[in-house]
């Protein structure tokens, strides 16, 4: 059972039409959309810019809200980062600003039915799987993911996915646990996926690299 009256929600918006990405909304009943891109904004995609969809969302009645400083994935907090620049999901995740964005989401879902967004279409390439959902669901939030098809798929349904993808035995084995694998599989694919490049310039609106 969620420690929150409702489960959270992820979404990716893609390349979604304004009208798509609004139909996926409703089709889940998403009260709040909780913007966690570092930098909320797009010149390939412009109606996806932050002050563009807080505009659309609120003539349908859904609230925006933007934590992109707090659970972004390009923090400018330099001790995040390896020596070769890349984000460490670890280190992120133990800064107090990400923290405090947790407690904020954690509040947010006991009052609403909120999706977190960011920009990938799938899941697994996006840091709103690979950290801020696992971070969630260790905390006791049950976690759904809302696909590009409209379809939901569990978290735990998303790690599955992951450890099939590597080839891992998603029961475990007589070494490791089934938590031990997946711990294994998001590690490994947070070197894929994790934002490589020491700081995030100000002012960034590549679309296809906001995590």
């Amino acid at each position: 059972m969620s420690v929150t009256q409702n489960p959270v929600f992820t979404v990716g918006h893609s390349n979604h039409s304004p009208e798509g990405f609004i139909k996926l909304l409703l089709r889940h009943r998403v009260d709040e959309v909780v913007d966690i891109r570092s930098s909320p904004y797009s010149r390939h995609i412009p109606h996806f810019n932050r002050d563009v969809l807080e505009e659309v969302l609120e003539q349908i009645g859904i609230s925006y809200v933007f934590l992109g400083e707090e659970l972004g994935g390009r923090p400018p907090d330099h001790s995040c980062y390896d020596a070769n620049g890349r984000v460490r999901y670890d280190l992120l995740a133990d800064t107090d600003p990400f923290d405090d964005g947790i407690r904020q989401t954690t509040r947010r879902a006991d009052d609403c039915r909120l999706a977190l967004m960011c920009t990938e279409k799938e899941p697994l390439e996006c840091h709103r799987t690979l950290l801020v959902a696992k971070v969630l669901v260790e905390r006791g939030v049950a976690v759904e993911h809302i696909l590009a098809s409209g379809r939901l798929e569990s978290h735990d349904a998303v790690m599955e996915r992951l450890m099939d993808i590597f080839k891992l035995p998603r029961n475990g084995d007589m070494f490791r646990s089934r938590s031990d694998v997946v711990a294994e599989a998001l590690e490994r694919q947070s070197q894929k996926v994790a934002y490589v490049g020491g700081v995030m310039p100000v002012g960034v609106d590549d679309w296809e690299n906001t995590f």
